[in-house]
């Protein structure tokens, strides 16, 4: 990864998330809808083109712990070698190459299920590419969702699917972002570890549900926007009620003053905003919360 020093200067760009909906059990199917909406929300529905894509969570197949071995693909990207799309295994994966290639915007691929052959272990995996189609970027979601809520939901991640191991951003010409997923948010720890690195912008897709997206979907993107002054957005999938799982929806984006620039509702709908980077200076200036850390007192988890 690099290092803070090389983060690249943070300039305006317009951002779209598309909150996809009518995710059902057809594969095929889920990705055509998902590849035409990338094109929908790249034509700028807006009237303004998005220089950034982002998909929701699980966005390829249906959302439980009971889908993802059936719909996991083999990716097998390496941080530190190159990727060949054309000979990938995992269709999802071309597809969203092909789509920012023909777009030419850069995508965060939501996530999908994902195989890794080398242990046989199941992964919820962030999948990122460039306008020229190459996957440059990808997160397997750290923090596995087991929570267990009397009279209102249990879910249980863990029953098949592997927690990653690693933090990861991506450099655009704009901005460098920082990658998680769902759950992941209620761990501070890992978007100040991105912030620490330089990171501009923290992108989450994630499928917050009727429970826990009322109590704590707007305020952890708030805290975690506030704690380390950065961007913060989080893209759901449309709500669908006839589904096994019920997501919130409401997709948004916040700035580092925790203002919300941007909320959806609860369907389909594309979402854009512009991304000034002046409330970004403003707050570190102002509030100078990222220089006045007491690293002398308590560790820099950053190290």
């Amino acid at each position: 990864m690099s290092s803070l020093a090389s983060a690249p200067a943070f300039k305006p760009f317009n951002l779209a998330l598309i909150q996809l909906g009518g995710v059902g059990p057809n594969k095929s199917e889920n990705l055509k809808h998902a590849r035409e909406m990338i094109l929908n929300a790249a034509n700028g529905n807006s009237g303004v083109k998005p220089d950034l894509i982002v998909l929701p969570e699980c966005f390829n197949s249906p959302y439980g712990h009971a889908h993802f071995p059936v719909y996991a693909e083999t990716i097998g990207f390496r941080h530190d070698k190159p990727y060949d799309v054309a000979s990938s295994p995992s269709e999802s994966v071309k597809m969203l190459s092909d789509a920012a290639k023909e777009t030419g915007v850069w995508v965060v691929g939501g996530s999908i299920p994902e195989r890794d052959p080398s242990d046989d272990k199941f992964y919820n995996t962030c999948t990122v590419y460039s306008p020229q189609g190459k996957l440059v970027a990808m997160h397997r979601k750290v923090h596995l969702f087991d929570i267990d809520i009397p009279g209102k939901i249990t879910f249980k991640e863990s029953e098949t699917l592997t927690g990653g191991n690693t933090t990861n951003f991506f450099d655009t010409d704009f901005a460098r972002v920082g990658l998680g997923i769902c759950y992941d948010v209620r761990f501070p720890e890992l978007s100040m570890i991105a912030a620490r690195q330089g990171c501009h912008v923290m992108i989450y897709p994630g499928a917050f549900n009727l429970t826990t997206g009322p109590m704590h979907w707007k305020l952890l993107q708030q805290a975690r926007a506030v704690d380390n002054q950065v961007f913060f957005s989080m893209c759901s999938p449309a709500r669908d009620m006839s589904a096994g799982y019920h997501a919130w929806g409401h997709s948004m984006v916040v700035d580092p003053y925790g203002t919300v620039l941007v909320e959806a509702e609860e369907g389909e709908t594309i979402l854009h905003t512009h991304i000034d980077p002046k409330p970004l200076h403003d707050a570190r200036q102002g509030i100078p919360v990222t220089t006045q850390r007491r690293f002398d007192v308590y560790p820099d988890v950053s190290k």
